[in-house]
């Protein structure tokens, strides 16, 4: 059916000190907008003359509206509320430091993740709530999704093909995935590094499991 692109957000104040971040709304930091205006070429022209059409959906949250503006300038952002983050509930905005020692934080470990959090969502709640928005989409053509880091990983457990599980799909911030939509499922999926460059070009570049790698024009590479 298309290309699909899913991109984490930028890096914020509270992403560079770990913490658990959703309902807070912060802005990208400046040197994380530098960087994604870095990237921006590279990843548009994975679309090619089909980026100025490309379908943008993004969260509500402050952060990935920023993200896409700078990478898709100029263009349509339809807002979808149901990709926001999962709802942290009691641990939002605080990290280790802080929940360390908390008996509700110890059982969520404990729990791999899967106790949910007090106050907020469980993991499978959040999943459900993700994936029913995005069956809901017009999936036609090429998209991008500028979403959150459990945003992606939710979408991935359901739709990607071969499977990996949710955790497997953890990525920092201003990185993400390429892969093909066909309407069933997300196959030939490539991560895209935005925090790493190439040493030989400076260029941004994807990597795949496999070893093989090939240069665009634009002199993004291919892993």
């Amino acid at each position: 059916m298309g290309k699909i692109l899913l991109l984490r957000h930028g890096a914020t104040k509270g992403n560079l000190e770990k913490r658990y971040i959703s309902s807070t709304d912060e802005p990208l930091l400046p040197e994380s907008i530098l960087r994604i205006k870095e990237q921006a070429p590279c990843l548009r022209n994975y679309f090619g003359a089909d980026a100025a059409g490309l379908t943008v959906y993004i969260s509500p949250m402050r952060r990935c509206r920023e993200t896409a503006e700078l990478v898709f300038p100029g263009q349509v952002l339809t807002t979808v509320e149901h990709f926001r983050e999962c709802d942290f509930g009691a641990f939002e905005y605080m990290n280790y430091a802080e929940l360390n020692g908390n008996p509700d934080y110890q059982r969520f470990v404990d729990s791999g993740g899967e106790s949910g959090f007090p106050g907020g969502e469980s993991k499978k709640a959040f999943s459900e709530r993700v994936c029913r928005a995005f069956e809901k989409l017009h999936l036609d053509g090429d998209i991008a999704l500028v979403v959150h880091g459990g945003t992606i990983m939710a979408i991935l457990d359901r739709f990607s093909d071969p499977h990996g599980d949710y955790y497997s799909w953890q990525v920092p911030c201003g990185s993400g995935f390429i892969g093909e939509w066909n309407g069933v499922s997300v196959s030939d999926i490539r991560r895209w590094d935005g925090e790493a460059k190439d040493n030989h070009d400076g260029q941004y570049f994807l990597q795949k499991s496999s070893a093989r790698s090939y240069s665009t024009s634009s002199g993004c590479g291919f892993r």
